[in-house]
């Protein structure tokens, strides 16, 4: 866990009051994770289970529980839970062509999802709103490594630019409800996410767990283990369980309207190759391992700057990649019939 004298120190040089401080760890509270069945969502209800406060009841929503895109759903949902922090992880997403050819909805439905959610944290009075962005919404054209201060430099890809607009906004709004209204609201920028329960789609999942599922089946079925693209683009990996304690850190110490950047350092950064080559390791693979490089690689690094994490929490351990592939090869194996794919 993320040491408790080291939060308070923090607080202290951040300007936070002590009443403040000591409220967060003495007053009941209910937290509400939107989003709460996904990647992020159920890798935050492993940590708050292995550590929980006796303050704090959590509360995790999936789609059933109400369309939050309807303002009306939203108010009943805020209405139902009385929450008094809300991690808000629910947003429309989807793959490369999904963003091409829905610009509108992918704009329209974030902005729908985001201003509900917000306004109903104003109206209810929530003490804390911690909103996800993504380093896919920076500027298109930019400089590496890219920091909380970039986000509005530039224009984003045109592939994706329905969501990023939609996300930017959340940034935007954080700081204008913090003007007008006092509300205390920020928002977190990932780097790429791995771990248990994510997408292990092979066409339509992120990196690490599409390799998880081709290399599972080249072993089950003594075919190649076949990588697309050359294996040479680099890209920093965040182990969820690790994320989701960063996130339980920032809702309950970080207290400005500012984004903050939770990733490995860029000395961490790691090849595709590197990684496929570790999913071998850990699944036990001993067939061929083979880079299709007539397939694309895509962008050759998104490299982001963690050194504002790093000056609140300088000495926090990251999992190892070998060891964060390990668990979800293991995690993956062990619940291959369930896993999404």
């Amino acid at each position: 866990m993320v040491n408790e004298g080291k939060r308070s120190a923090e607080n202290a040089a951040d300007g936070e009051s002590a009443s403040k401080v000591a409220s967060m760890a003495t007053d009941s509270h209910v937290v509400m994770v939107t989003g709460g069945s996904g990647l992020v969502g159920q890798a935050i209800r492993m940590h708050v289970e292995q550590n929980p406060r006796e303050n704090e009841t959590w509360v995790f929503l999936s789609s059933r529980d109400g369309d939050l895109r309807d303002r009306k759903a939203t108010d009943a949902v805020f209405e139902k839970y009385q929450p008094t922090h809300v991690i808000h992880l629910a947003a429309k997403v989807g793959g490369l062509f999904a963003n091409l050819s829905q610009k509108v909805e992918f704009y329209r439905e974030n902005v729908l999802i985001n201003d509900n959610i917000m306004e109903c944290c104003r109206i209810q009075k929530v003490k804390k709103l911690v909103s996800f962005l993504s380093t896919c919404i920076f500027p298109d054209k930019t400089t590496y490594p890219i920091d909380e201060t970039m986000l509005h430099d530039g224009p984003p890809h045109p592939s994706n630019e329905g969501y990023a607009y939609a996300k930017r906004l959340i940034d935007t709004m954080n700081r204008a409800y913090a003007e007008e209204y006092g509300c205390n609201f920020t928002s977190i920028i990932p780097t790429n996410i791995y771990g248990p329960h994510d997408n292990f789609s092979i066409q339509n999942g992120h990196v690490i767990p599409g390799l998880v599922h081709k290399c599972y089946l080249a072993k089950k079925n003594g075919t190649p283990f076949t990588i697309w693209g050359s294996g040479k683009p680099l890209r920093q990996f965040i182990y969820s369980l690790d994320l989701a304690e960063l996130t339980v850190w920032v809702m309950r110490d970080y207290h400005s309207p500012e984004p903050i950047t939770l990733s490995v350092g860029e000395e961490e950064e790691v090849s595709i190759k590197d990684v496929a080559l570790a999913v071998a390791k850990a699944m036990k693979f001993e067939g061929e391992v083979v880079f299709d490089s007539e397939k694309a690689d895509g962008q050759f690094k998104k490299t982001a700057d963690n050194s504002k994490l790093r000056k609140h929490l300088p000495d926090y351990k990251f999992t190892t990649m070998d060891d964060g592939i390990q668990k979800v090869v293991d995690w993956f194996d062990k619940n291959y019939e369930a896993a999404r794919k």
